[in-house]
C-alpha cells in the first residue's frame, strides 16, 4: 500500500458556484433527488493514476454502477489527489483541493499520513472494501435531504434533520464523470490503460439557512465548455458547517442531451 507523509492542511473555502458541463442544446426536464429518512452513506475514494495499487480499488468502485443500492443507500465519489504526480505522470483529474480534503480527514483522525487507495465512509476510514461486495448499510435516522431543479442550473436544497440541532449546516455538491479512460505514459502505471467512474470534477457548496424545522439553500450550476461535457451525475451531501462527517446524502444521474 502506498503512503505519503502529510502536513496539516485546512479545507479550502466553499463557494455557491458549480460548473455544470452539458450541451447547450439540452432542454432540462424537472429533476428531483431525494433521500429517505434513513442515512444514505457517502463513500469517498481517494485515488491517483500515479498509484499502482489504485486500479483494483477503482474497478471495485465501478462495479457499484450495477448495485441496486446506488443513490438510494449510498453515493460514491472518487477524488483524485495530486501527490503522486511527482513520479512523472500528472493525473489529469487530480486537484490540490482534493488532496487538502484528504489531509483534513487525516488530521481529524490524528494520523500523520495519507495514502491511496483510501476509502472514507461517512467521514470514517474504511479498510474493508476489498472484502465487501457493496457498501455497508447505515442504520442512522438522519432526516430528509431534497434537491430540485427545473432548468439544471438553479438547484434548491431542503434538509429536514431527524434530530433538530442549533448548529449551522452546509451543503456540498460535486459533479461526477464516468466512463473516462487514460493511457498512462509514465509513473507506477506506465503502459496501462485505466478506466474511471464517479470521478469528481468539481467540489463546491454553500451554507444553509434555517426555515422552520428544516434548513434551505440554493446553488447554481453554470454551463461550461464541451470539453467538460462528460459530467453525468450529481452527488450532494449535508454536514454541520465546517465539519467533514456526512449527515445525509443524495444524488443521481443527470439528464443527457438527445
Amino acid at each position: 500500500m502506498n503512503t505519503k507523509s502529510s502536513s496539516s492542511t485546512a479545507l479550502t473555502p466553499l463557494f455557491c458556484l458549480i460548473v455544470l458541463c452539458s450541451s447547450p442544446r439540452l432542454k432540462a426536464a424537472p429533476v428531483v433527488f431525494q433521500s429517505s429518512e434513513n442515512q444514505t452513506s457517502l463513500l469517498e475514494l481517494y485515488t491517483s493514476e500515479g498509484c499502482s495499487s489504485c486500479p483494483p480499488a477503482e474497478a471495485w468502485l465501478s462495479r457499484l454502477k450495477e448495485s441496486p443500492g446506488l443513490w438510494k443507500d449510498f453515493v460514491p465519489v472518487a477524488f483524485h489527489v495530486d501527490y503522486w504526480d511527482y513520479l512523472g505522470w500528472r493525473d489529469p483529474w487530480s486537484s490540490k483541493t482534493f488532496t487538502a480534503r484528504q489531509h483534513a480527514y487525516a488530521g481529524a483522525w490524528q494520523s500523520d499520513s495519507v495514502y491511496t487507495p483510501g476509502f472514507v465512509l461517512n467521514g470514517k476510514e474504511w479498510r474493508g472494501w476489498s472484502r465487501s461486495k457493496t457498501v455497508p448499510s447505515s442504520t442512522v435516522k438522519a432526516g430528509v435531504l431534497k434537491v430540485t431543479t427545473s432548468d439544471l442550473k438553479n438547484w434548491d436544497v431542503s434538509f429536514t434533520p431527524f434530530t433538530p440541532s442549533n448548529e449551522s449546516y452546509e451543503v456540498h455538491a460535486v459533479l461526477l464523470a464516468s466512463g473516462l479512460t487514460s493511457d498512462v505514459k509514465a509513473g507506477e502505471n506506465k503502459g496501462r490503460h485505466l478506466e474511471h467512474d464517479f470521478i469528481v470534477i468539481s467540489l463546491n457548496g454553500c451554507l444553509l439557512k434555517p426555515d422552520g424545522n428544516s434548513v434551505q439553500g440554493r446553488f447554481e450550476l453554470k454551463l461550461a465548455n464541451k470539453e467538460q461535457a462528460r459530467a453525468g451525475a450529481l452527488a450532494i451531501w449535508v454536514t454541520h458547517a465546517g465539519r467533514l462527517e456526512t449527515l445525509q446524502a443524495t444524488g443521481g444521474w443527470l439528464p443527457t442531451a438527445p
